[in-house]
């Protein structure tokens, strides 16, 4: 198939270009800058040049595809309902650009505020959790007019070599701050590994029915007190627990993240797409030391 992937340059969309390239998969890859275009053209896929904004070149490179994976979003905090909007636009630029043609849209979601303990694929977000939340639903939407749309909720933490995100912060709050440190009694973290997670895109965008809610999970819940263990024997600094009222202060915004309670199954997905999940966990990704380097 010839897949047209939003985000193709970022940290999970690099890998799932190169999962899909390495499967006999076509990936047409958009990006916005020069360095993007650059690391996609790396990759071996083909470039289109474009933002998220630009709907334009979105229904273009849909139109021209067999299949599409929309894992571009802009996670600036301070601009959140600015981005949902424009990722809403995207969206629906997407799927009336594929309707009636039964092929697939996949949309990057998030497990991070699902209830149940854990929570599965049939939970329902609630959208006041995060406005990116009511855009998954209005892709799901397009089922209905003929998309084999599927949502791919995330864990909140998609580890590997190279990992800039949620954990890569958390590294360097606790250099910063000369102690790994970890919230009350510390809560849980979902993990999957980039390359698992990878794998599952491929394989939703090969078999996954319309309508598909899938969990790119593989560790339920890591303990947050496992990962500031883990963070500590690495930069060998000590650990400790803070009060939450004090989380804010030291870890910054990513506080109200690591300070989630959150757990969740990727059951059904496994069963549904075959998945089997091979890589290393999160406390083995920090172990190996290349989150320390620098």
């Amino acid at each position: 198939m010839r897949i047209f992937v939003t985000g193709a340059s970022g940290w999970i969309g690099s890998a799932v270009t190169a999962e899909l390239l390495g499967s006999g998969h076509r990936v047409v890859g958009l990006a916005r800058s020069d360095a993007a275009a650059a690391t996609i053209a790396n990759l071996g896929a083909e470039v289109r040049r474009g933002g998220l904004d630009d709907l334009d070149a979105l229904r273009a490179g849909a139109a021209d595809s067999d299949g599409v994976v929309h894992l571009g979003y802009n996670h600036d905090f301070s601009r959140m309902a600015d981005a949902a909007q424009t990722d809403l636009a995207a969206i629906t630029a997407l799927g009336e650009t594929l309707a009636g043609s039964d092929r697939p849209l996949l949309i990057a979601s998030g497990v991070a505020g699902l209830p149940g303990r854990p929570a599965t694929e049939r939970d329902t977000a609630d959208p006041g959790v995060h406005p990116r939340v009511a855009n998954a639903n209005a892709a799901l939407a397009f089922a209905d007019r003929g998309v084999r749309t599927g949502i791919i909720r995330f864990a909140p933490t998609v580890h590997g070599d190279g990992d800039h995100g949620f954990v890569a912060v958390l590294v360097s709050v606790a250099r910063e701050r000369g102690v790994s440190a970890y919230i009350g009694d510390g809560g849980s973290w979902p993990a999957v590994h980039r390359l698992d997670a990878a794998e599952l895109v491929r394989l939703a965008l090969e078999k996954a029915p319309a309508a598909s809610v899938l969990h790119a999970v593989t560790e339920p819940g890591v303990p947050t007190r496992d990962i500031a263990e883990a963070i500590a024997r690495g930069l060998d600094l000590p650990v400790k627990s803070i009060p939450a009222e004090d989380a804010p202060a030291h870890f910054g915004w990513i506080g109200q993240f690591f300070g989630l309670d959150a757990q969740a199954s990727s059951e059904h997905t496994r069963k549904l797409l075959g998945w089997t999940p091979r890589h290393q966990g999160l406390i083995a990704d920090l172990d190996a030391g290349y989150y320390f380097k620098g």
